[in-house]
């Protein structure tokens, strides 16, 4: 059986602006939480009004695999109706899979699937209708977001040989988004910081959970990336994995309509390029070259 959990977290407002998107530093993230940010994380994680909890599952046995399959079926395609982010201990091909976060938008339910306890069979157990999570990752007919998809394809292909397709490129959109795009890509932190329409109470309570997962699976603060794959999940890392695919939705949406039609061929060539690169024996998924726009595009 699939574990059902309340979301803690208020959902993401969905009011736009149609203002230009601007652009200021990375906001930085402090080592240690403040007691004003421990008491936000503890009213984020144990109250919240009931119409806010939005449902989160953990997929974590093939009848549960089926039950997400079941949920993925007749979903409407434009726009698009999976926001996809995956959690790992060195997520790459030298590393591991931990988590593969899925956020279903029309029904607005997130499924945590549990790749470090299910393994391979979480992608290739079939559902009665003849769907399997593979099946859908690789579907070019099924519309999928991601908010830099370099790594996690890397890491898909090759521990699981799962060659995406049909992929939507969140932190390429941003980039072409732009009304000069620079040099430099953007970090989801970043967008999720400076464009996401939040309240003070929601952004208080987005950054003091993220703060509060940093801690435990960040070496640089003290934590590690094994914490990923400690089972049961802890609530914090359950909400670390939630909070920002949740807003992926919203951030499509203000991309979409701020980019300029002539960009849609070269995001879907360049998200062609990304993928392709990823799988290539030469492929390096760390350092300063992945903060660079693409070549032509500055």
């Amino acid at each position: 059986m699939s574990t059902f959990i309340e979301n803690p977290l208020p959902a993401p407002s969905v009011k736009d602006k149609t203002d230009i998107p601007k652009h200021h530093p990375e906001p930085e993230l402090s080592a240690e939480l403040s007691k004003g940010d421990i008491e936000t994380l503890t009213r984020c994680l144990e109250s919240s009004t009931l119409e806010n909890k939005d449902p989160i599952t953990i997929v974590d046995t093939v009848s549960s695999v089926v039950e997400l399959l079941e949920s993925l079926t007749d979903l409407p395609v434009n726009p698009p109706s999976l926001f996809i982010d995956l959690e790992g201990v060195n997520l790459s091909r030298h590393g591991t899979i931990s988590i593969l976060q899925i956020f279903v938008h029309p029904k607005n339910q997130t499924f945590l699937v549990d790749i470090h306890t299910l393994g391979a069979k979480a992608f290739t157990h079939v559902a009665p209708h003849g769907m399997s999570l593979r099946s859908v990752l690789e579907s070019s007919w099924i519309p999928k977001v991601f908010f830099d998809v370099r790594n996690d394809s890397d890491a898909l292909f090759n521990h699981y040989e799962i060659e995406l397709a049909g992929v939507q490129d969140l932190q390429l959109m941003e980039l072409a988004s732009r009304v000069y795009p620079g040099r430099y890509l953007s970090g989801l932190g970043r967008c999720i910081e400076n464009q996401a329409s939040m309240t003070a109470s929601e952004r208080a309570k987005w950054k003091a959970c993220k703060e509060a997962g940093r801690k435990l699976f960040a070496p640089d603060c003290g934590g590690s990336y094994e914490v990923f794959n400690v089972r049961p999940l802890s609530q914090e890392i359950i909400q670390y994995c939630v909070q920002d695919v949740q807003f992926l939705p919203q951030l499509w949406q203000k991309y979409n309509r701020w980019l300029p039609s002539c960009w849609e061929p070269l995001l879907e060539t360049e998200v062609r390029n990304r993928i392709a690169l990823s799988k290539s024996t030469t492929y390096n998924g760390k350092g300063r070259h992945m903060a660079l726009a693409p070549r032509g595009w500055a």
